[in-house]
């Protein structure tokens, strides 16, 4: 291997005079270098030789690296076997240098060098002693860390929207092989984790994390994988994971209500949910009541609502006694002027219903029923329609069933109501629908019901016709008497006495 090192130092080094006098007699030199070998006794000769490389590594290469020089612009089918590993950190070492975007010589040439490098960890050639794993996480720092930009959105919403187009990157395509090194990195099966932690510690996964911000919905989907792929290998970082993530969504809910990467840390947490061990800890309730209940707050959860709702129903899909505290969660936050996030509640809750047990929906179903009474009230034909549709459910209409006595009451005045005055047909036809459900359901107890709902309603109009007479009293009291301005006064003539 030092031969062919030997070999090619007079080209590179042609205006050396120590090169100079290295090349002179190459034959015999290699020759020598072979005796050196054999005999262990190493010559002034070979000294002066080994001196030359270990020149040319520290000027091109960090002395931490402790690499052979190898030019890191040669392909790897140009280079023996034994050389290509040192190739390889030659290449991860120049690509940490960051180019402007502008120069396209330079960029083109670092693209072709990190897909090179992409294909060569690919093939499972790569190893990944101390030295690769330095360079590897010093090359994703380098050109992946920084900071974003002011955000330029509306301060109404938390990122992307429905309307929003997305914004991508310019030097993704450069970033983009950064990030495929990266994934094949952290999911490469010869990967030392003890030997990496040092490199890719809390520091490096804080930084990955402040990326998830990013406007690309290309990068957040490759951080996703990384960052799973991070958590799955590196149990020493779990717990410092799931907290740094938790940070970010108190920050979103309760300080700015604007990131980017919500959904996708959601998706991230779904998937580690379902590898908590029962019972669950103290930590894991917490994260739940601290923060996923509160992220149904943000007017911008129709981003991620669909992830959240994942991860909502495998916390109780792994302890279902937690179904009734989700529910009172989803009460204490339930919009009342967002019919679109109302919508989103209504079907959150059908699902969380599908699996409620009948112990833990009795804790709740009088406050619940409340609110789908309104719903059902509702003027947004869209959220009245849904609250009528979840009648539908055969599990929903079985929960209703045992707990006829205590539901049937609360829902009975509100499908009068809509019997009366609801403006949309269709709503009016599911709510006939409905109350024939019940009325199947028991029809003594929905009769009693509409003739205490009637009753009710005419001590409502006979309570509102009462306050309505004392309103006018009040105010015929209170009205100022008309005064007449045709008012005479008798005047007296004055008189005054006049001396003489």
């Amino acid at each position: 291997m030092l031969k062919q090192i030997l070999s090619k130092l007079p080209r590179k080094l042609q205006k050396s005079e120590t090169v100079d006098s290295v090349t002179n007699d190459s034959g015999n030199n290699s020759s020598r270098l072979g005796h050196v070998f054999q005999c262990t006794n190493v010559g002034s000769a070979f000294s002066s030789k080994l001196n030359v490389v270990k020149r040319v590594s520290s000027a091109v290469f960090p002395a931490s690296i402790a690499a052979e020089a190898v030019d890191p612009h040669l392909s790897f089918k140009d280079v023996p076997n034994p050389q290509k590993q040192n190739l390889f950190v030659s290449k991860l070492n120049y690509c940490c240098e960051v180019f402007d975007l502008n120069d396209m010589e330079k960029q083109d040439l670092k693209r072709q060098m990190l897909i090179d490098i992409v294909d060569f960890v690919t093939s499972g050639s790569a190893k990944f002693n101390e030295t690769a794993i330095s360079a590897v996480c010093k090359l994703c720092a380098a050109n992946l860390f920084r900071v974003f930009p002011p955000k330029s959105r509306s301060t109404s919403s938390g990122g992307e929207t429905e309307d929003e187009e997305p914004i991508f990157d310019p030097a993704w395509s450069h970033m983009q092989n950064v990030y495929d090194l990266l994934v094949q990195f952290v999911s490469n099966n010869s990967l030392d984790a003890k030997v990496a932690k040092k490199y890719l510690d809390h520091s490096f996964i804080s930084r990955l994390l402040d990326l998830f911000d990013s406007d690309d919905p290309r990068e957040r989907d490759c951080l996703k994988t990384i960052l799973h792929r991070v958590y799955g290998k590196f149990m020493i970082h779990r717990l410092f994971i799931r907290k740094a993530i938790s940070n970010v969504i108190y920050r979103f809910v309760f300080e700015t209500e604007r990131h980017n990467g919500i959904a996708e840390l959601l998706e991230i947490f779904g998937s580690v949910i379902t590898g908590f061990a029962l019972p669950l800890k103290e930590e894991h309730m917490t994260f739940l009541w601290r923060v996923l209940i509160p992220l149904h707050k943000p007017k911008s959860v129709g981003i991620y609502h669909q992830q959240l709702t994942y991860c909502i129903v495998q916390f109780i899909d792994k302890d279902p006694k937690l179904a009734s505290t989700v529910i009172r969660g989803l009460l204490r936050y339930w919009p009342l002027t967002n019919s679109q996030k109302e919508l989103m509640f209504l079907s959150e809750t059908e699902e969380i219903l599908e699996m409620i047990s009948m112990v833990e929906f009795q804790k709740v179903m009088v406050s619940l029923f409340r609110r789908i009474g309104y719903c059902l009230n509702s003027s947004h034909y869209q959220v009245a329609e849904k609250a009528h549709l979840l009648w539908n459910n055969e599990h929903i209409i079985n929960l209703v069933a045992h707990n006829r006595q205590a539901i049937i009451p609360i829902i009975i005045p509100a499908l009068e109501r809509n019997t009366q005055k609801h403006w949309s047909n269709a709503v009016l036809n599911l709510t006939l629908n409905v109350k024939k459900l019940v009325l199947e359901m028991d029809e003594e107890l929905v009769l009693a019901c509409e003739l205490d709902s009637k009753e009710e309603q005419s001590r409502s109009i006979a309570a509102s016709e009462k306050r309505r007479l004392t309103w006018e009293r009040l105010e015929n009291a209170a009205t100022p008497q008309p005064v007449s301005t045709n008012i005479s006064f008798l005047v007296e003539p004055a008189t005054c006495a006049v001396a003489g």
